[in-house]
């Protein structure tokens, strides 16, 4: 029988059975602004046993897509904003489940330069995001442009190119979400999501014209 995703026993965010365990340890912020100009973190410290290892698989997904950022083996920061502190929260019921240990704690940082590195760190993490958020942006309009060489404009390759775009905005929904401090390439990001918006625009007024010409 094969061993359940522990990720997948979890309940989900905004039900009556997320019970949101870490909240009990620390108050999060309803927005950012209430933060007054001092940036607070919260930092996880998990510990687990090697075996099985889907446990420790299943917090590094947790917390890798959430946007937290590793300060070494087993030591993960995120900003004191309500984005972060449910996937926090999920973090520390997989290890929990996992027979494992994780301590949450309430940091800021001890000097200004302490807390301009963290803030760079975590940037540096969202830069990289929109890094490969941009890539994908430049292989969907090259895709659209291999369907208009080859002239290929049917109902199937519109909705399939549809769909692509719909999973680049829920990316960029997400990645906007954490970047907290604004990484260099969000407004390019940005631009080049309106950019695919409109090169979808153009191919189904050709898929369109050609349909009605057929």
């Amino acid at each position: 029988m094969q061993a359940q995703d522990p990720v997948d026993q979890l309940p989900q965010p905004g039900t009556a059975s997320h019970t949101g365990i870490g909240n009990a340890c620390y108050t999060t912020p309803r927005n950012w602004e209430l933060l007054e100009g001092v940036v607070r973190w919260l930092l996880l410290v998990v510990r687990l046993p090697a075996e099985p290892s889907r446990h420790r698989v299943a917090v590094w997904r947790e917390l890798r897509r959430a946007g937290a950022l590793s300060l070494g083996q087993g030591v993960w920061a995120v900003p004191q904003v309500g984005v972060f502190t449910q996937a926090l929260d999920r973090a520390v019921q997989l290890a929990q489940r996992g027979d494992g240990e994780a301590i949450v704690l309430e940091a800021t940082g001890r000097a200004e330069a302490d807390a301009a590195r963290l803030e760079a760190l975590f940037t540096e993490a969202r830069e990289a995001e929109w890094a490969e958020f941009l890539a994908d942006c430049a292989k969907y309009e090259a895709e659209l442009d291999q369907e208009i060489a080859k002239a290929k404009f049917t109902l199937a390759e519109l909705e399939e190119e549809e769909q692509s775009l719909e999973r680049l905005r829920r990316w960029h929904r997400d990645l906007r979400g954490r970047d907290l401090f604004g990484a260099p390439s969000a407004t390019l990001a940005e631009q080049r999501l309106k950019q695919c918006a409109e090169r979808l625009e153009d191919y189904t007024d050709r898929v369109f014209h050609h349909l009605h010409q057929a």
